[in-house]
């Protein structure tokens, strides 16, 4: 989905919440375009967050943030935990998962659709590979299948042969 601009939905992330508003590397500065059904729910949310404020006839602090307080302020992290720990709960998931979780898994499920780690982590803002893949990249596949299936790609298909060599 673009803009009228002819630019993709995005992202742009560009500052921090960090003292100085600084991101923590230079690679963490980054433009990232957004799914079809991320810019579906957004646009959705903003409608809604206009008609609720029209409906309460409230103040509205005019931040350009999408989420926010009630009254449009910003949030803070209190904020932001307190409402994931109530979705969590909705979602029946284990309490101790925090917004934090959301990053490991965002790097787990591109991992396991055969995401480049290098991709991925550009995606992350991680200035090399190392910490994607030791610190967020779980295992989500038991068995690692894709040097047997590349494998059996570039040999073809031997059915009937034994699979012990020499025999």
């Amino acid at each position: 989905m673009e803009t009228k601009d002819g630019v993709p939905s995005h992202v742009a992330v560009w500052r921090s919440v960090r003292k100085h508003g600084d991101t923590k590397t230079r690679k963490s500065r980054r433009t990232i375009a957004l799914p079809k059904q991320v810019v579906d729910v957004l646009e959705e949310h903003k409608r809604w967050q206009k008609q609720e404020r029209a409906s309460r006839g409230m103040e509205w602090s005019p931040t350009g943030r999408v989420f926010t307080t009630r009254s449009g302020e910003p949030l803070d992290a209190a904020n932001v935990r307190r409402d994931f720990k109530a979705i969590v709960k909705k979602a029946g998931l284990k309490p101790e998962w925090t917004p934090r979780e959301l990053r490991h898994s965002f790097v787990s499920l591109l991992s396991d659709h055969g995401i480049p780690l290098e991709t991925i982590a550009l995606l992350v803002g991680h200035s090399s590979q190392t910490t994607t893949e030791a610190v967020y990249r779980k295992q989500l596949r038991p068995v690692i299948t894709m040097g047997a299936e590349a494998m059996d790609k570039i040999f073809g298909d031997h059915e009937g042969e034994t699979d012990v060599i020499g025999a």
